[in-house]
């Protein structure tokens, strides 16, 4: 009989990431069996989704909306786990921590092998969750070169795989970035508001205002929203057309790579985003909404780094891009700071080099590649 995986993905970054892994396993073994919870990307892959978990996806304190969901999708793990004809050989967890860990428990709990993938941040926040890896997680895989060491100092047994975004993006990736500059050509304003229902949900509306900001006073400006499908629902709402009349947007589904290398700057939620921006070299302020009462109540007694922007921590002791996290929603103080980068070109260049430098030891293929072969080795087959 084909060995079997399963896989359970939370949200629509790890729905990319997991079909890249799908890819590079049926490429090493044609005949295993992978079923997953999961979203699009994974099923076009090659995966069996027994349901769709990434329409749903939330962070932080909107993720406890979910709860009801989870448990259901537990219920129904259990059961398979429990039959012989469905018993996995392995399972894989894809990020989302909060959504994932309880899977990992239950894989453990039913004595099959677990392989985590895109470890668990817990170096910046929820540190007391290493002892829920170190006992449930046999391997993980991380995607930045300091976490091997992390985990590792913590008994947990790690390896470097490398970022599965550099598996993703297009080989011509930065051909796609225009030779000529603003302000020899029309500025051109990138808006990630984020993937997520939520996430939009915040940060879409203050965005809003900081983009009528910056048309104020470069009346030509052109923006791109690239969306998910879940974004795309919320920024499409009625309620959003008023705010966006007298704005040249341009909003696209499942386009990052087309629009974001054609900007001069991008306004970007926090997250892999910034990662993702940054591959192109394209300078950024990043955000991250959340109300001041829940900071104070919650948030930063979570958060142990000074940093949150990936592309900040990753530079170490400079801060490579403006961010406001956590932000309020007051649309005056990213303004202000998207206006003073535009209003230098050599501070546009300084940011375009450093970012690209920033990335390179991360810019290589072969992270999907290296989880597929141990999860392989995790089968016994290596």
């Amino acid at each position: 009989m084909p060995q079997r995986i399963f896989i359970t993905v939370g949200e629509v970054s790890g729905d990319n990431h997991a079909a890249g892994l799908v890819k590079s396993l049926k490429k090493l073994d044609p005949t295993i069996q992978i079923d997953a919870v999961g979203g699009p990307a994974m099923a076009a892959a090659g995966a069996v989704i027994h349901q769709e978990t990434t329409k749903k996806a939330a962070m932080s304190f909107h993720a406890v909306k979910r709860v009801a969901e989870i448990r259901r999708l537990e219920q129904r793990l259990k059961a398979r786990y429990a039959s012989p004809e469905t018993r996995p050989d392995l399972h894989i967890c894809v990020d989302s921590s909060g959504f994932n860990l309880r899977f990992a428990k239950l894989a453990k709990a039913a004595g099959v092998p677990t392989l985590y993938y895109v470890a668990p941040q817990l170096w910046a926040s929820r540190e007391g969750r290493i002892k829920q890896v170190r006992a449930n997680v046999d391997r993980l895989a991380c995607i930045f070169p300091f976490e091997e060491k992390w985990f590792g100092d913590r008994g947990v047994a790690a390896t470097f795989v490398g970022h599965p975004l550099f598996d993703e993006l297009p080989v011509d990736r930065l051909a796609r970035v225009p030779a000529t500059r603003f302000p020899q050509r029309p500025l051109i304003i990138g808006v990630v508001a984020g993937s997520r229902r939520s996430e939009v949900r915040e940060n879409f509306p203050p965005l809003i205002q900081v983009m009528q900001r910056i048309a104020s006073v470069y009346p030509q400006a052109t923006f791109l929203l690239p969306t998910t499908p879940a974004a795309q629902e919320i920024i499409n709402e009625p309620r959003y057309a008023d705010a966006l009349k007298g704005l040249t947007v341009t909003v696209r589904q499942n386009a990052f790579d087309d629009l974001i290398p054609q900007c001069e700057l991008v306004l970007c939620k926090s997250g892999t985003s910034t990662v993702h921006v940054a591959a192109y070299g394209i300078p950024m302020v990043v955000v991250y909404r959340i109300s001041t009462l829940l900071w104070q109540a919650a948030g930063r007694w979570l958060i142990k780094t000074p940093k949150i922007a990936m592309v900040n921590i990753l530079a170490g002791n400079i801060d490579l891009v403006p961010e406001f996290i956590p932000w309020n929603g007051d649309p005056s103080p990213v303004a202000d700071s998207a206006l003073a980068i535009l209003a230098s070109p050599d501070q546009l260049a300084d940011m375009r080099k450093s970012l690209l430098d920033l990335i390179q030891p991360l810019d290589h293929r072969g992270a999907s590649d290296n989880v597929a072969r141990i999860a392989i080795d995790m089968l016994g087959r290596a």
